[in-house]
């Protein structure tokens, strides 16, 4: 038996990957969309999907984001 149940485990280390990830093209934050489960770069306007809990930070991975005004 895991001493911490999975989930919680896994949001312990969601919050510390967030604070140090980067957009791997131009080394800006990126804001995480939970609803889409998402990594988004707004200058380069590129979202890096989350699966399984693991962030998947190829630019040939990411899909582009329309610009927000």
């Amino acid at each position: 038996m895991l001493p911490w149940p999975l989930t919680l485990w896994r949001n312990v280390v969601d919050a510390r990957l967030l604070d140090i990830l980067v957009c791997p093209l131009c080394k800006g934050p990126l804001e995480f969309d939970k609803k889409a489960q998402e990594l988004t770069c707004r200058p380069d306007r590129l979202a890096y999907p989350i699966r399984d809990g693991i962030p998947i930070m190829w630019a040939d991975q990411a899909r582009k984001v329309e610009p927000t005004l």
